[in-house]
């Protein structure tokens, strides 16, 4: 008796499972169907937006946005935009609504305690963020002689720590943000060099 019922239940659960499996299928087959042609839209809107060079105009674009603000800023304390242009890159990659997880905010990814400091109202403003980005990195760059490396340093782990160490603190961060920095700062110059050629 006790088999019987034992089959019973085994043949029902393969019955169901069976069913279950045939309308999935059928619900499959018609959903690929009738979304093929919005999959295709799918995968092209996902290769245009890891195109590198798609990337690379969009980017383009929001550098062309700030570039009044990065010039005016620049010429007020005496930094070359180029450098400017470097620091924003490294820092933010050009979001103006960047947060770190330390809380620094905006282009120049300024800390709220630097901002207040600064007179910044409002830091995700990118007119006020470059602003007061420059003009910090400016009092860093006098405060340290003229070295750029020191200041970008200053910049990214605090003077406090650059004085401590007397230079550069051995921190794989620090050290890898002022690579990133120059390296952006060649690309950018040389690009600035060539529009002047143009000229």
């Amino acid at each position: 008796m006790g088999k019987k019922i034992n089959i019973q239940i085994l043949l029902v659960e393969m019955i169901r499972f069976f069913f279950i499996f045939t309308m999935i299928l059928g619900v499959s087959f018609v959903s690929i169907h009738n979304g093929a042609k919005d999959a295709q839209v799918v995968n092209s809107t996902i290769d245009i937006l890891q195109n590198t060079d798609f990337r690379s105009r969009f980017r383009h674009n929001k550098e062309h946005l700030f570039h009044p603000f990065i010039l005016q800023a620049a010429s007020r304390h005496d930094i070359d935009p180029a450098l400017v242009k470097a620091i924003i890159m490294a820092e933010s990659g050009y979001n103006p609504n960047a947060i770190s997880k330390r809380g620094a905010k905006g282009l120049m990814q300024l800390m709220p305690s630097t901002a207040e400091a600064l007179g910044v109202e409002d830091v995700f403003n990118p007119e006020q963020n470059i602003s007061g980005g420059v003009r910090y990195f400016k009092k860093l760059v006098n405060r340290f002689d003229g070295d750029i490396k020191l200041a970008l340093a200053a910049y990214n782990a605090g003077s406090k720590i650059v004085r401590h160490y007397q230079g550069i603190p051995p921190y794989k961060s620090t050290h890898y943000y002022i690579e990133k920095v120059f390296k952006y700062y060649k690309q950018y110059k040389n690009q600035m060099t060539e529009k002047m050629k143009k000229v």
